[in-house]
């Protein structure tokens, strides 16, 4: 049996940008989505840590190094502006080949603060 778990996340991005008239999505900054291993069209669900919204979309790249977190279309009326939020991505593995996640937690302007490697069983 194959089991959905916790691939990447990260964790504490701020939003800087939010556009209702956009097809939908999310846009990460490339350096953050090659670090963290997040592929570019990926289900990613977003928990937003100010207001407990939770949402479901894919993603899009922004500019490298322009440490832009925008949230499109239907999901930027579930954000604001400088809220915190937790991008997660998961996938499928057999129980015998799952290694755990990555897991990048950023600071306020989102920098790469710490990047942890979470083990099976490991909280964090």
């Amino acid at each position: 049996m194959l089991e959905i778990m916790l691939k990447a996340k990260i964790h504490m991005a701020t939003v800087t940008e939010k556009e209702i008239e956009y097809e939908g999505s999310i846009g990460i900054d490339e350096e953050l989505l090659e670090l963290s291993g997040i592929k570019v069209n990926e289900l990613v669900l977003i928990s937003d840590v100010n207001n407990g919204n939770r949402l479901a979309t894919y993603v899009i790249p922004e500019p490298r190094g322009s440490r832009k977190i925008s949230l499109n279309g239907a999901a930027a009326r579930l954000v604001e502006k400088g809220d915190r939020i937790i991008i997660m991505a998961f996938g499928l593995y057999d129980p015998t080949e799952y290694k755990g996640a990555k897991i990048l937690i950023l600071n306020n302007d989102n920098s790469v603060k710490e990047v942890r490697f979470l083990s099976p069983g490991e909280n964090l």
